[in-house]
């Protein structure tokens, strides 16, 4: 499956796309979205994404800062085939920042495959990783607006190699993508292409353990 991170475009700006399966989109992609607006008509940022969905014929990922009565939050929307499948807010908020948390960690259908999606601060808390691998998701996609340290590459380097699944990052102008090896490729480049094999295999694992009787006593 073909990913493209279109890091530093916004989606009404894009007339085509290389051919790809899934476009991703950074938070320049739909900039803020006020849904009080998107309700009235006012504007159609969602819609814009929904219709290159359409015209590309691959699923869409956008970055976005979503407001609702003034509650501001750091959002993912995802459309396929011209359909908006729904979106995910940022889950983690550290510090008393500026934006509220969601709810709920964002998976979607995208093209045939499971798509998990990771947004900001949700990167720094390896068990929402952990989560989504378990559920099934074939490739976890990582929104970020910018990066400030090494830590982010670093992080999904590791929760590639630990949790078997593939990352792509979009990260202010930059796209990073890491394998399950471990290895990993970036691009400054407008349009970077990247070639993600699904991962669908498990390994058991046993371990000892004590407690965890299975001899129940009647009285419950």
């Amino acid at each position: 499956m073909i990913f493209c991170v279109v890091a530093d475009s916004k989606v009404k700006d894009v007339k085509s796309l290389p051919d790809c399966d899934v476009a991703v989109f950074g938070f320049q992609g739909l900039g803020e979205v006020d849904y009080e607006h998107e309700l009235k008509g006012l504007t159609d940022k969602f819609e814009d994404a929904a219709r290159l969905s359409k015209t590309a014929g691959c699923g869409v990922l956008c970055g976005c800062r979503t407001k609702s009565r003034g509650i501001l939050r750091k959002s993912v929307s995802v459309a396929d085939k011209g359909k908006l499948l729904g979106i995910s807010d940022m889950n983690h908020v550290i510090d008393g920042e500026d934006y509220k948390s969601g709810s709920g960690m964002g998976v979607y259908s995208v093209g045939g495959i499971k798509i998990g999606l990771c947004i900001e601060n949700d990167l720094l808390f390896p068990d929402a990783f952990k989560a989504l691998s378990l559920c099934g998701c074939n490739v976890v996609v990582v929104f970020m607006e910018e990066i400030k340290t090494p830590v982010p590459p670093l992080l999904i380097r590791a929760y590639s190699f630990l949790y078997g699944i593939p990352v792509v990052m979009c990260a202010g102008n930059m796209a990073y993508f890491s394998e399950t090896t471990g290895e990993i490729a970036t691009s400054s480049r407008p349009y970077a292409l990247f070639d993600v094999s699904a991962q669908t295999h498990y390994h058991v694992v046993t371990t000892r353990a004590r407690g965890t009787f299975f001899d129940m006593s009647e009285d419950y």
